[in-house]
């Protein structure tokens, strides 16, 4: 098994400044944190990474996230959970993980702005970048 970010150390410091700025576009955006992590946690289990998808839970939980919510995360669609905005940025997010549905006209229902359309596309490319080396290095996740 091969630790990405122990064999090219570079090229995992320069992931993490990505991460920082896609967190700063979230911020910049006017979008809450915690929609934030509702992306970051929907992302990864669309990816099936079990090492972010704890993470980005634990942070969710610490910034106010409550278990009903997480719990219906995966089918977010077919809660009333989740505000329209919310429900554009997983949609969203969905489509840039998929790279086919939904299709735009399944979420994009109004509720975020150029700038924050292009936030949350950045947090998801930067997530799903996140996944693809947690998984392939295998991280630990156990209790």
């Amino acid at each position: 098994m091969v630790n990405l970010s122990k064999q090219h150390p570079s090229a995992y410091k320069s992931l993490i400044a990505l991460n920082g700025e896609a967190d700063e576009a979230v911020k910049q955006a006017g979008l809450d944190p915690l929609l934030g992590e509702l992306v970051k946690i929907r992302v990864s289990q669309l990816n099936g990474c079990a090492f972010c998808l704890r993470m980005h839970t634990r942070d969710a939980i610490a910034k106010g996230e409550t278990s009903d919510r997480l719990a219906v995360v995966a089918a977010w669609w077919e809660s009333q959970y989740f505000t329209d905005q919310e429900q554009a940025a997983l949609g969203l997010a969905e489509e840039v993980t998929r790279l086919s549905v939904p299709a735009r006209e399944d979420w994009d229902n109004g509720s975020l702005n150029d700038e924050q359309i292009s936030a949350v596309s950045w947090l998801t490319v930067v997530m799903n970048a996140w996944n693809r080396v947690a998984i392939r290095s295998h991280y630990p996740v156990g209790p």
